[in-house]
């Protein structure tokens, strides 16, 4: 799948099965924090049949009061650096392999649109964060175009690739 492309439904599908045997092999549990994908990386890597072997949890935190809350992101970070940002997203996967522990995270927080971008931070920009227990965690910016559902539908890949790539390193 080239990155500008929109993945359809069965690319989302082939590539969540892909992440799905990766966690499997390495008898993980998964998790994921999201925001800007309101929760659409949890429901494609739940949609798998069997998903409950290595699926643990998924949380979805919007606001800062919950990021903070259920995901244990500092609230100065948030205040320093927005809820877009490189520090915000290490911080939520890391609080989420920490606060619902599991072997390996994904969190993702981004402007999917229409509104809400800025000259900085324009809409379909998106940070996406991996980390596995006892590892560092790593985050990628990317910039995403089309509509709300083309950005939260490139992100979902991107989140899914990225995943698959963490495993298997």
């Amino acid at each position: 799948m080239e990155p500008s492309s929109i993945p359809t439904d069965a690319q989302l599908v082939a590539l969540a099965a892909e992440v799905a045997a990766e966690v499997l092999q390495h008898r993980l549990m998964l998790v994921t924090a999201e925001s800007c994908t309101g929760g659409w990386i949890a429901k494609t890597l739940t949609d798998l049949e069997g998903s409950s072997a290595w699926f643990h949890a998924g949380v979805v935190t919007y606001s800062y009061e919950a990021k903070e809350a259920l995901l244990g992101v500092n609230p100065h970070t948030l205040e320093q650096t927005g809820a877009v940002s490189e520090e915000t997203v290490l911080e939520m996967v890391s609080g989420a392999l920490a606060r619902l522990g599991a072997g390996v995270a994904v969190a993702v927080t981004g402007i999917a649109g229409p509104s809400g971008g800025t000259p900085e931070k324009p809409v379909g920009t998106v940070w996406i964060g991996w980390k596995r227990r006892g590892g560092y965690g790593h985050a990628q910016l990317f910039h995403f175009s089309g509509d709300r559902e083309a950005v939260r539908r490139q992100t979902v890949a991107a989140a899914l690739t990225g995943l698959r790539k963490t495993l298997t390193e």
